[in-house]
């Protein structure tokens, strides 16, 4: 009788799964239809009064400008033509020399350091000088002081102070060297080398650290990591491998260190990869990756593109942003225009991730996917984060989160990470008031968490509990992560007062309904995540 009675509660709890799934999709395609539907007519009837509008190739279709408000997405789909020619080119030459002359890992970074450099010597012209400078001072730095009891402390002090001196100076002149120099203020490139810097710095930090790290015991136990690891159990060799396992102490060379700081696919917008596995790519190519899997990849691509284009023409999501028009809609357009946001800023840099991503695996060196989940699929803070500029992420856990303390101390390491991380996008208020606002945000999902992991669930019904406080969890976390990025990304510090008082007056039905929204993802992620292992 307990047998049959346990197998009808788990054909009941099927039955109910099904059709709660049902209920949600209908939801979700109500949601969206209501959001695409504003969406269409906000950007018809104002975009007279927006910003950053331009006619584009869908325009003689739509009737409607291309939205190339935002200067970053402006600049890549500008220059998309030439950067794909160039890199063509370069790519070709490097797998060439490669196959002709046979060559390894020191051959191959004096072949990618010399067309690096003509690369960077057309984006940043003279001021590359400063590049190699502070480059090559960080290098003697790590090699004289790496087996100092201090080290950390002087390549971190280093590093942080030409992170903010470039910004606070603009990228420095030569004038204010002497006179004589003034003159090769004239050829500064096309490209502010500063803005650049900001990726060159945690590739000289990741090259002190595995520098620092190549002579001690490594905690990583590779022979249980294959067993566990199903890129490794296959013969070939993941990243996670790539990063832990230390490199021979002949590859930390000059020119190594000089190619991986300057890698030209990589070099603009990563995503960053760190020492170890950069040198072991140079050596031995990437093998995770075939032709087909390249190709496909490709495609996938200009598919990804062709929706962003599509999206920028229909939606002016970050021309209303920049417009400041925000402040005369209602409550509930100001949420639409803040989800638009959101996504549109996911597709942007998916795009140029993956675009300079794609051109790394095919000279042989593979670099972190950077945007591996959806926006739409992140129900807590922790996945989110895993998710959004995921390379980097990896970086943050590997240099600052353990050497910090890790899990020990994460509640007061993720106020000194996320600071950093505000400091090393740009130096502004309001970016430091979207990474505080982040971590109050953090710091109660994370006691939740380690709460979470104590409760026993003993019956059906405990199960369906948890599983509704997980998702009413997720919605809260969802609303909080939406404010943090319409402060940070739409409406700055300043607009925090207007935004509370906008929706205490006259949004509480919207807040309501958002909320209640957010309860629907979380439960189609659940969804989701219950279909990966049958999928599998």
């Amino acid at each position: 009788m307990k047998k049959n009675d346990s197998d009808s509660g788990s054909n009941n709890s099927r039955r109910w799964k099904r059709m709660e799934l049902s209920l949600l999709i209908l939801y979700a395609i109500a949601f969206y239809s209501i959001i695409i539907r504003r969406s269409l007519h906000l950007s018809r009837d104002l975009y007279s009064q927006l910003h950053g509008l331009r006619p584009g190739w869908l325009t003689i279709f739509t009737q409607r400008p291309n939205d190339i408000s935002d200067a970053q997405w402006r600049n890549f789909r500008g220059n998309l033509p030439i950067l794909t020619v160039v890199f063509g080119i370069f790519t070709l030459v490097a797998n060439k020399s490669r196959a002709y002359f046979g060559l390894r890992e020191r051959g191959m970074s004096i072949v990618w350091l010399f067309i690096s450099l003509i690369y960077l010597s057309y984006l940043h012209g003279a001021c590359i000088l400063f590049i190699l400078s502070i480059a090559s001072f960080n290098y003697l730095l790590v090699k004289i002081f790496a087996r100092k009891k201090y080290f950390l402390l002087v390549l971190w002090s280093f590093n942080i102070f030409f992170l903010l001196c470039n910004r606070v100076y603009g990228g420095y002149s030569f004038s204010m060297i002497g006179k004589r120099w003034a003159y090769l203020d004239n050829f500064r490139g096309t490209f502010r080398w500063h803005i650049c810097f900001n990726f060159v710095v945690l590739r000289m930090i990741s090259f002190g650290y595995d520098y620092h790290w190549a002579d001690k015991y490594s905690h990583f136990d590779q022979k249980k990591h294959i067993q566990r690891c199903d890129i490794c159990k296959s013969g070939k060799t993941c990243y996670q491998t790539l990063q832990e396992r230390c490199v021979q102490n002949g590859k930390y060379a000059y020119s190594t260190y000089i190619c991986y700081l300057v890698y030209a696919p990589l070099y603009l917008a990563g995503p960053i990869i760190n020492f170890n596995a950069f040198a072991s790519q140079l050596d031995v190519p990437q093998n995770n990756y075939s032709a087909r899997d390249k190709t496909h990849y490709g495609l996938r691509w200009i598919f990804s593109l062709v929706l962003m284009e599509l999206m920028t023409h229909l939606f002016h999501y970050n021309a209303f942003a920049i417009s400041g028009l925000w402040k005369q809609l209602a409550p509930m357009d100001v949420f639409i225009i803040g989800y638009g946001v959101l996504n549109f800023m996911w597709l942007k840099f998916f795009l140029v991730w993956r675009y300079f991503r794609f051109w790394s695996l095919i000279c042989g060196i593979e670099a972190p996917e950077n945007m591996p989940r959806c926006i739409n699929n992140c129900c807590n803070l922790e996945s989110f984060w895993k998710n959004w500029h995921a390379s980097y992420n990896k970086w943050l856990v590997r240099y600052m989160y353990i050497p910090l303390g890790g899990s020990q101390k994460k509640l007061v390491n993720v106020w000194v990470i996320f600071t950093f991380v505000a400091i090393w996008h740009d130096l502004e208020w309001k970016l430091l008031s979207w990474a505080w606002l982040t971590c109050l945000f953090f710091v109660p999902e994370m006691m939740l968490k380690s709460a979470a992991t104590t409760f026993q669930v003993d019956s059906a019904f405990g199960e369906f509990v948890f599983r509704e406080l997980r998702a009413l969890a997720g919605a809260i976390t969802i609303t909080c992560l939406m404010v943090a990025n319409l402060v940070g990304y739409v409406i700055g510090p300043s607009g925090m007062n207007w935004l509370i008082s906008q929706f205490l007056k006259e949004g509480l039905s919207v807040l309501g309904c958002m909320f209640l929204t957010f309860y629907v993802g979380t439960k189609l992620m659940f969804h989701i995540d219950d279909s990966k292992p049958r999928r599998h």
